[in-house]
Parts: C-alpha cells; structure tokens; sequence
C-alpha cells in the first residue's frame, strides 16, 4: 500500500462553486461581514456539496475509533493502561461527555474497535467486530504493530469511510477513545515537523501531574528516535510509531476527503492523524474542520501546519470527540444562515425611479 496514491484521488472542493456561494452572500439582506467566520462556513460547505444554496446538515455521525496504547505501560496518562475499554462502556452506557451531547444534538455514535486490550465479549458485536489486534506495542521500544496490521487498520478506516458515505452520511465528527493515543499522536507530530518531545509534549484529555509528564516527555523522545528513520513511508510510520486506532483514522480521513465528506476534527489524536493523511494527500485537508482548542501543544503544531484555525476554544480537554461535537450546531447554523436568509431588493435604476417620481407628481 502506498498512501501517495491518494494524492491523485483527492480533489479540492469546488472552487466555481464557492465563488457562486460567495456571490449569493453579497447579495443577502444582513450586511457581508456581520455573521463572522459563519460566512465562511456557509461558502465552504456549498463547496463541498456542490450546492448553491448550501444544503442543512441532516445527517451527521459521531464516529470514534477506539485502541489502547502499550505505551500507557509507562505511566504516561491520567488512565490505566488498557483502560479504554471503560471509556467506551461509558459512551455506550451514555455517561459520558460525549455521549450527553450527542444525546442532546441527536447524533448517532458508531463506535469502531481497531485494537482495545480486552475480552472482545465484553463489547456489542457491532464495536468489536473489525478490531485488527489487541492493543498496539509500546512505540518507546518497539513498533506499534507490524506493517500488515498496519496496512489492514488503514483499508479498515478507509471501509467505514465509504459505509458512511454509502449510507448518507453529510459530515462526520471524529474523535478517538484511547490511552495513551495522546503519546502516540504527538510523536507522529513532532516527527513530521521535526521538532523535540518537549515541544509537543502535553497533559492528555484526563490530565497528569509534572512527574507523569516527564515521564511522557522521555517515551515521546525515544520513540522519536525510532520513528525519524521511516519518515519516508506513512504506513510504516503508523505502523512503528502510531498504533492501529492511529492508522484506522488515517485512513478515513484520506477515504472520506476521496467520498467528497466533510470531517470536523476533534482533538490531538484526530489531529495528528490528519497530519499524517495530509502529506500522503495535500488537498485532503480542505475537506476538514478543526473543531476545538484542546490544549495539547502537539494538536496547535499539526493545525498550524495544515492551516486549520479551530472553531472553538472553550478550554474543553475532555476529548472524545466533546469538542468536534460542541462545534457541530455551529456549522448548521452556518449551513442554515446561508440557505435561509432572504436576499436584498434590487435597486432599481436611475431612470427607473424617475419614471416612477414624475408619474407620481403627474398623478
């Protein structure tokens, strides 16, 4: 597999389009400019629709790609390692952060097992049924897993792509139930913009004290070390470096921008990912939105890299795709603003309304 290929396959959103999505919103009645970054949201999904006017978002999906990380060994996340398993229990239970708001905004959640560290038979059939292995190898001393594996996670990302797509899907919002992905995600990070472990070196959706945090600084540094050699090749960069959650998304992300559907990230990991995807593909990253600030230093470099400014910053480090989620109703009511709003009356012309003066005054 040579994700290369996709570079050919991935197209930008239509620019004709955007310029006719642009034209209309000089022409509504509420002044250019006075609705903000909403304008652009409007003109950018009429882009990726190919429609003038935009079309609502009606059918959006939560998707997480859940996995453990063997890495979390090393004491490097607020969580237990292997504990990934609770946290999806806890979506599908519904006491989770985001499974309140996607019970509150009606979103569907898919929930795709690619490599969680415990008892398939603890999970519904409908979670588990694609896992490519149990747990991904500590990237401080060992690969994530093997290029096979690697491979088989990314065409897995790649099939729910096109399940989503084929189903009616008009935008994802993606997210991630690991630990120790954070670890993972800002290897990949500061491997592909060549900076240090401490430069990108953060505290994780549940949070950890200082001595953790050095803890995580040092694996970060060794696996750096291993992943710097295989920079050339995406896929065995996921496969020494990343994990099988990482590589799942990765290629979702490169099979949804081929599908022409929009993806609003979350936080790092789904970051990290898209960093990944984008230098297999450069015009993948107009198919994206960065959903939220999450706080990691790692996710700030790779959306400064891909040029993506995040629609919200309210301090949310939770993560599991809270963030994409709460920047969801934001982008339909810029979807339904650009629809919905009537267009200004046309002037008329000079010798029209002096027509229409003189039969006045001849009256």
């Amino acid at each position: 597999m040579n994700l290369d290929d996709f570079s050919d396959l991935i197209q930008r959103p239509d620019g004709g389009v955007r310029r006719d999505a642009e034209e209309r919103r000089e022409r509504l009645a509420v002044p250019p400019g006075a609705l903000g970054r909403l304008d652009e949201l409007g003109e950018w999904l009429s882009a990726a629709q190919q429609s003038v006017p935009v079309r609502a978002v009606e059918q959006p999906r939560l998707v997480l790609f859940a996995g453990d990380h063997g890495v979390a060994e090393l004491g490097v996340s607020g969580r237990p390692a292997g504990g990934a398993y609770e946290l999806v229990r806890n979506v599908l239970d519904g006491a989770s952060p985001v499974a309140v708001l996607a019970r509150r905004f009606s979103v569907p959640t898919r929930i795709v097992d690619v490599s969680l560290d415990c008892d398939p038979e603890l999970l519904p059939e409908s979670v588990v049924r694609h896992r490519v292995r149990r747990g991904s190898g500590r990237i401080d001393v060992e690969d994530a897993m093997t290029p096979e594996e690697a491979e088989q996670a990314i065409r897995l990302g790649m099939a729910i792509a096109d399940e989503e797509a084929d189903s009616g899907t008009d935008l994802v919002v993606l997210g991630d139930l690991s630990v120790g992905g954070t670890t993972a995600a800002a290897t990949l990070v500061a491997a592909l913009c060549g900076t240090d472990a401490s430069v990108v070196t953060g505290r994780g959706g549940a949070g950890i004290d200082d001595l953790a945090w050095m803890r995580k600084c040092a694996a970060i540094r060794d696996a750096l070390r291993r992943a710097r050699p295989v920079l050339g090749d995406q896929v065995e960069l996921l496969a020494t470096s990343g994990g099988a959650d990482l590589a799942a998304m990765t290629g979702f992300l490169l099979q949804s921008a081929v599908r022409r559907m929009p993806v609003i990230l979350d936080g790092v990991v789904s970051a990290a990912c898209a960093l990944v995807a984008q230098r297999a593909a450069f015009r993948a990253p107009d198919w994206w939105l960065a959903g939220q600030v999450s706080g990691e230093p790692a996710q700030s470099k790779a959306l400064d890299r891909m040029a993506l400014t995040p629609l919200l910053d309210h301090g949310v480090t939770v993560g599991e795709g809270s963030g994409a989620l709460l920047a969801l109703p934001l982008v339909q009511a810029a979807a339904a603003l650009a629809a919905e709003l009537p267009e200004r009356e046309p002037e008329k012309p000079e010798d029209e309304e002096e027509a229409e003066a003189s039969a006045v005054d001849g009256g």
